[in-house]
């Protein structure tokens, strides 16, 4: 589990891409504080397991789901990527809850600057915008974001100056694409209201007990 609050922008030194699985070699410096393999790490918004270590990067492979559903696998040596740590049980939550496991790809299609702010239009899979809501979250390259503005395929979100400076999407462009997760909680109930089953029991008692409603 993740927050969307990135802890450092990483390069990507080489991606090996077997068949339909691709193995990433990312720089780092930040997120290896503490990390050893076996732990997630979240790249672009991916949950990724570190396999291997070195004393400034590290290694991890992404299987043929995560290349279908991310851009992982169209990156280049050289693309800077969106790093943060799996979360810790003592971690303020500063964002809001990212599991890293993204729900598809979106394409930039404008940016606009509205005072200190910057604002991005995003076209996404019916099923991302439709559990999105005004002023909720949405997880776009790993970065948790507010929404802005929703219609039936397309989401608006707003960045700040700080997620600017230390973030990749200040330098996103028209036709660009990008990993996009909604909202954790959003999911889940849209599920419970299509008639859906989500997995380990969610039902409305709980998320009543747990303050969702």
């Amino acid at each position: 589990m993740f927050t969307g609050i990135v802890e450092e922008v990483g390069k990507l030194r080489e991606l090996r891409v077997d068949g339909r699985s691709a193995r990433l070699d990312i720089e780092a410096r930040r997120v290896l504080d503490g990390t050893e393999a076996g732990d997630s790490i979240a790249v672009a918004g991916v949950c990724l397991t570190v396999t291997e270590l070195g004393h400034d990067r590290f290694w991890a492979d992404a299987m043929p789901e995560t290349v279908r559903r991310t851009t992982l696998a169209a990156r280049r040596p050289g693309d800077e990527l969106n790093l943060e740590r799996a979360l810790a049980l003592q971690s303020r939550l500063g964002g809001h809850l990212v599991s890293g496991h993204v729900d598809g790809t979106g394409r930039v299609t404008r940016l606009q600057a509205e005072g200190t702010a910057l604002v991005i239009t995003i076209t996404v899979p019916a099923a991302v915008a439709s559990s999105c809501v005004d002023q909720g979250s949405i997880a776009v390259d790993g970065v948790s974001l507010t929404v802005v503005g929703r219609m039936e395929t397309e989401v608006r979100v707003s960045l700040i100056p700080h997620t600017q400076g230390v973030t990749t999407l200040a330098g996103l462009r028209a036709g660009d694409e990008v990993n996009v997760e909604a909202d954790l909680i959003a999911k889940y109930v849209a599920a419970l209201l299509r008639g859906g089953k989500p997995h380990e029991g969610l039902t409305w008692e709980k998320l009543s007990q747990a303050g969702f409603l």
